[in-house]
């Protein structure tokens, strides 16, 4: 594992334990669950984590709202509506791929 990923994780986990995050949580003082053929284990881990928590990567909710933003596009008459849309779907757009690139160089 990379050793800044490992630092990161790391530090989360201390600070979500100082504000008590980490407290009666669900399973708590129970083994855990055999999971030893999901590929990368701290990935699959991050992943499942952010799932039961609700939370949503930024690249995700990018890809979501930038799909929504292209698929409301064509349904515009207005010129002025189309412009700000298109300028829309150009933020959401540069936004999502800095997250993308981001995301694939911090796994390098």
């Amino acid at each position: 594992m990379i050793r800044s990923f490992r630092n990161l994780i790391e530090r989360q986990i201390l600070k979500a334990r100082a504000e008590g995050q980490l407290d009666h949580l669900e399973g708590e003082g129970k083994p855990l669950p055999d999971r030893s053929g999901e590929g990368d284990a701290a990935l699959a881990a991050g992943h499942r984590i952010m799932a039961e928590a609700g939370v949503i990567p930024e690249e995700f909710r990018l890809k979501k709202e930038l799909d929504a933003a292209r698929k409301a596009y064509p349904q515009l008459s207005d010129p002025a509506k189309r412009k700000a849309a298109m300028a829309r779907i150009a933020d959401l757009e540069m936004r999502w791929n800095m997250a993308r690139d981001a995301r694939r160089s911090f796994f390098r």
